[in-house]
């Protein structure tokens, strides 16, 4: 792996870290309603008296705990995420002014809502781990087997009635983040996804201790040397999974867990491939403008 692009990964991640906590401000200060993860960290709040962006940290630390009987190492972008976004919140708080007026808030609310699809692009992209809250709910999904839609409503339903109870602010602004995040971050997703060559045998190690062991959210993965400049997604509910050959890959370590619930059908071959409906991406947009490549199919002269 080159120096450039290693500096590219590590930066374009904390661009979008830092953006990511001034999205979750500006849609605090909307006052219309948050994510659930951040009624949370709201209500955690308004109890104890700890600054905002503070409890986010706590929550994600708390969160990555979770990971262990999961069998996850973190990679250096859930570390980051953990360090980062609760000061980046903070200081938009600071800098953002409480909004009380309908139109505005809405307008404010909006603007956070795509700064934060915008930003989960960029901070994915780089494949250097998942943050917490989303290598919770992929591994539960690959532990238990149950499917991805079905672990992030549980856990998400869960997190927004606690801080409801603690006083988080619950309103329109909710329902609204959970029916437009995920279809706004499976554009963003792909717009910015960084192109990984295959790492050399003595890269592979340094390669796997930034990305960690987690499941990734994003599962870039070329499809034969024809379609190098095109990369498949597996899009379910706005979460991006592994392909299949990395997740049956995988299989192997799980047999033994006490956790796996007989066949896991997310994880099951695909075939046929009706079996497994996927929506093809043309992924690597950006990446393709910054490198000069060109999307259009080649043809052989004659």
């Amino acid at each position: 792996m080159s120096r450039f692009l290693l500096v590219r990964r590590i930066g374009q991640l904390l661009v979008g870290l830092f953006l990511y906590g001034i999205a979750i401000a500006l849609m605090v200060r909307a006052g219309i309603g948050v994510s659930p993860w951040d009624v949370l960290a709201q209500g955690v709040s308004y109890k104890t008296g700890i600054p905002f962006g503070l409890v986010t940290n706590l929550v994600g630390l708390v969160v990555l705990a979770f990971w262990i009987p999961l069998r996850q190492r973190p990679g250096l972008g859930t570390v980051l995420n953990v360090l980062l976004v609760g000061p980046s919140a903070q200081l938009g708080l600071w800098l953002i002014p409480q909004q009380t007026v309908l139109w505005a808030q809405v307008l404010v609310f909006a603007a956070g809502l795509l700064l934060l699809a915008v930003a989960t692009g960029l901070y994915i992209g780089p494949k250097l781990g998942p943050g917490p809250r989303d290598g919770l709910m992929t591994g539960l999904h690959a532990r238990t087997g149950r499917p991805i839609w079905a672990v992030r409503t549980a856990i998400e339903v869960t997190v927004l009635i606690i801080g409801w109870f603690l006083g988080g602010n619950v309103g329109i602004g909710t329902l609204a983040f959970a029916l437009l995040v995920g279809p706004l971050c499976s554009l963003t997703l792909p717009f910015f996804a960084i192109r990984l060559p295959e790492p050399a045998p003595a890269d592979a190690a340094l390669e796997g201790e930034l990305e960690g062991t987690a499941e990734q959210g994003p599962g870039l993965r070329a499809e034969g040397a024809d379609e190098r400049d095109a990369v498949r997604f597996d899009v379910r509910d706005g979460i991006l999974l592994e392909s299949d050959a990395a997740a049956r890959s995988r299989a192997v370590d799980r047999a033994d867990s006490p956790l796996v619930r007989g066949p896991q059908p997310d994880r099951a071959p695909a075939e046929p491939p009706a079996a497994r409906p996927s929506r093809l991406i043309a992924a690597h947009w950006l990446d393709d403008r910054l490198t000069g490549r060109s999307r259009r199919p080649r043809t052989r002269r004659a």
